[in-house]
């Protein structure tokens, strides 16, 4: 997936999580922090980091700059997404389904963070497997980037939608109703 420059972007950025490392040393413990933090624009595009620092601020700092550098466009149809996609990271599984109009994302944790840094309104998501917060969220971004529009399909396969689906009708309306 093409990634995409931050500069001349609103980008508003979220913290996940931050958590407290120890690393135990001859003299006793040495505490150190992890930030995970998601920017987006809230019209498609969104990124995550992961920061270390033996500071807080610096952790949150540095994991902004990561996001930043790993943003990507995501396919949005009106506020939701197009279809059902499901992602996996680790033992971390996560299926994103598309809802009606002012549902809401009905997510917990991570996954809606990156939703509504993304711009989504409407989505129902279920987490399956590991309760880890980073794998969670990197399976969420997974399951983001394997969302394709129909022009993708028909190169991908190529064939153009009307050979896919045999059928003109049911491919007129795939048309008519087609992701930007």
């Amino acid at each position: 997936m093409q990634k995409i420059n931050p500069e001349g972007l609103e980008l508003k950025e979220s913290v996940v999580f931050v958590n407290r490392v120890s690393k135990v040393v001859k003299g006793g413990k040495r505490f150190g922090f992890a930030a995970m933090v998601v920017v987006g624009n809230g019209e498609g595009i969104v990124g995550l980091g992961y920061g270390k620092a033996n500071d807080v601020s610096d952790a949150i700092r540095k994991g902004v700059v990561k996001a930043k550098k790993n943003l990507i466009k995501i396919k949005m149809k009106k506020r939701t997404i197009p279809y059902p996609v499901e992602g996996s990271f680790g033992a971390a599984k996560v299926i994103l389904k598309p809802a009606s109009p002012g549902t809401g994302v009905i997510a917990g944790g991570s996954v809606r963070i990156i939703l509504e840094a993304a711009g989504f309104h409407d989505v129902l998501t279920k987490s399956l497997g590991s309760s880890n917060n980073l794998n969670i969220a990197k399976a969420t971004m997974n399951a983001l980037m394997s969302i394709k529009n129909i022009k993708e399909v028909e190169r991908l396969r190529g064939k153009s939608i009307l050979e896919i689906y045999n059928r003109p009708m049911q491919a007129r309306e795939v048309i008519s109703n087609e992701v930007r």
